[in-house]
């Protein structure tokens, strides 16, 4: 899995420009519209301090934006701009062309149907807390 993931990192252009964490705080953004540094730095187990400095990068490239919250001007909340979710689209675009293609190319059809299978599975895995 470790060896697919770093394929597929470098099969996208788009998201070699972003490191792993970078592209999931991206993708945690896109999935919950507005969260506060300290909720990201928890949901990616890092801490406060390098969430920061992921966050500053982010905001550098115009990827994300940050507003003071409505109920306490003491917090910030972090939104994606319309530019990070075009970025998102395009290394999801990028990633999934070349996985399809190489699925394809390298794949019998019953081959193709266990990756299918497999799919709900590998979810339920990823999603255990």
């Amino acid at each position: 899995m470790g060896r697919l993931i770093k394929k597929l990192r470098k099969e996208s252009a788009t998201g070699r420009q972003l490191s792993l964490t970078e592209r999931s705080v991206l993708f945690l953004l896109l999935q919950h519209k507005e969260l506060l540094p300290s909720e990201l730095a928890a949901m990616e187990q890092i801490t406060n301090q390098s969430m920061s400095t992921i966050l500053s990068h982010l905001l550098e490239l115009g990827y994300i934006t940050r507003t003071a919250s409505t109920t306490d001007k003491r917090k910030v909340l972090i939104s994606l701009t319309p530019e990070g979710e075009t970025t998102l689209q395009q290394v999801r675009s990028e990633r999934d062309h070349w996985l399809a293609h190489a699925i394809e190319a390298t794949c019998t059809q019953q081959e193709q149907d266990l990756l299918k299978q497999a799919i709900i599975p590998l979810t339920k895995i990823v999603e255990f807390e």
